[in-house]
């Protein structure tokens, strides 16, 4: 076979490593972003918050948007022009920094609370009882598996061979059933329970006793199949009552708590707070848009490094060493100066983006009224400000805006839309808003099945089918028309 030679004309897209960067932080919300600040400044000497420094002018010249600078390619500190680095220009300190905000502005962070775990609020409850040596150590393997939720999910014949083989306990069933209904009269009532039914069961039991909670306990215990897919006629039928009997036991249930590790509030469970990376105000019946200032760090090159610079090019004699200083100190310079660039890029793209948004949704954030949002895609955006819609998606998936109707996720304002009987564009959200109004005014006692919703809208003029009633009322996790039937 014989070899040939050919030219080829080729195009590829290849990001920058200064792209790449710029993409990672751009899909970082304000918390993470200032994790990735913070090492940052720790990873590179040249970068500095200006916090601890002076107001005085420093001698260090903007940096210039120059070539990239790639780590493969061999530069002798003599290739290195100084003056690219430094000016003797008297250059005012606001000039080397990517953005400013006002240093006296108050730095909020939340403390955490310490408390004793659910786990260890249950132990010392165990404490109080009178256990042999082997109940103690069965107690304390039963408390260790009770989940956030209070409940223990798991077979008594795996906990009794977890027994065996993990702590060398040999017991049997019975005697972890035992020792489980001393666990069942630990505070929350209920803890400990295998199921939901036993769990209300439990709490019941806690409770003083009269007529309404015996029908319940006997409810729970008896038709609680019933009870869970509102057969009610079929209750009443069981056990040989009314309906107002009936209705004073559900609301004893209704009472009780489902999920009891959850009602414990001495848990130290770490609670995420949401930062918001905008804020939208109505001044004067006009939008403002403002981007949260820890989304702007006062960011610029340490002047140690400039000194550094200087240094060098004073120096008449230049030692190897000093060549080696000088390699490095370029090296961080424009790590540095990327760094900055690529945060007030940023910060641009994410005010542009989010002013777009704010503008195209403008009745929304003007009325507060989920009805007024518009159609609106990842496209729809990205045509505006020219930019991919990969970007968008980045600012739109984990960044949060302040309003006056509360701290909304960005990506809520994107909708689908569909088209109603006056063939006008509308947004999918509108309609789930109206679904849900619909629903909260339908007589629980007859409640509206998929296909009479489906014509309610019709009538209101969205044309939507049945299926896709049902689709919309799943997302907004509203339950079917059986299981929102009350007395």
């Amino acid at each position: 076979m014989a070899l040939k030679q050919y030219l080829q004309f080729k195009l590829s897209q290849k990001l920058s490593p200064q792209q790449i960067q710029l993409m990672k932080l751009i899909q970082l919300p304000t918390q993470a972003f200032e994790q990735r600040l913070k090492q940052e400044l720790e990873e590179n000497p040249a970068l500095d918050t200006g916090k601890e420094s002076d107001n005085s002018e420093d001698n260090f010249d903007e940096f210039d948007n120059t070539e990239d600078y790639n780590d493969s390619e061999t530069i002798e500190a003599e290739d290195i022009n100084v003056d690219e680095y430094l000016s003797d220009d008297e250059i005012p300190d606001y000039r080397t920094r990517a953005n400013n905000y006002s240093s006296d502005d108050e730095e909020k962070s939340v403390p955490y609370a310490a408390g004793t775990s659910f786990t260890q609020h249950l132990i010392n409850q165990l404490n109080t009882f009178r256990l042999s040596e082997q109940e103690e150590e069965i107690a304390y393997f039963l408390v260790g598996s009770v989940d956030e939720s209070g409940y223990i999910r798991r077979s008594l014949s795996d906990i009794t061979d977890d027994l065996a083989f993990t702590q060398n306990v040999y017991t049997t069933e019975e005697e972890v059933e035992k020792v489980l209904k001393v666990v069942h009269q630990l505070d929350p009532a209920g803890v400990g329970a295998r199921n939901l039914q036993e769990c209300l069961s439990i709490q019941l039991g806690r409770k003083e006793q009269n007529p309404d909670v015996e029908l319940a306990s006997a409810i729970i215990d008896k038709g609680f199949e019933q009870f869970t897919k509102k057969h009610y006629k079929k209750l009443m039928q069981k056990f040989s009552i009314n309906e107002e009997q009936l209705k004073d036991a559900i609301e004893e249930i209704e009472r009780l708590n489902p999920k009891p590790g959850g009602s414990y509030a001495g848990n130290n469970k770490i609670v995420e707070h949401i930062v918001p990376d905008f804020a939208i105000k109505i001044v004067d019946g006009e939008l403002d848009l403002t981007l949260n200032g820890r989304n702007a760090p006062e960011l610029h090159v340490s002047r140690e490094y400039n000194n550094m610079l200087k240094g060098y090019k004073d120096s008449k004699e230049k030692s190897k060493a000093q060549k080696d200083a000088v390699m490095f100190i370029k090296q961080k310079l424009d790590a540095a100066k990327w760094f900055i660039e690529a945060v007030r890029q940023r910060q641009q793209t994410l005010f542009v983006t989010m002013s777009s948004i704010m503008n195209y949704q403008k009745e929304y954030f003007l009325t507060g009224d989920e009805r007024k949002l518009r159609p609106m895609i990842l496209k729809d955006i990205a045509d505006e400000i020219e930019m991919d819609v990969s970007t968008i998606s980045r600012v739109a998936n984990s960044k949060y805006v302040d309003t006056p109707y509360g701290t909304k996720l960005i990506k809520e304002f994107f909708s689908e839309s569909m088209t109603n009987d006056q063939g006008e564009e509308v947004s999918t959200r509108e309609i789930k808003k109206i679904l849900e109004t619909v629903i909260e005014e339908e007589n629980k006692k007859k409640p509206l099945t998929d296909e009479a919703l489906s014509k309610i809208l019709k009538e209101k003029g969205y044309p939507i089918a049945r299926r896709t009633v049902a689709k919309y009322r799943e997302q907004l996790d509203i339950p079917v028309a059986r299981l929102r039937k009350e007395l």
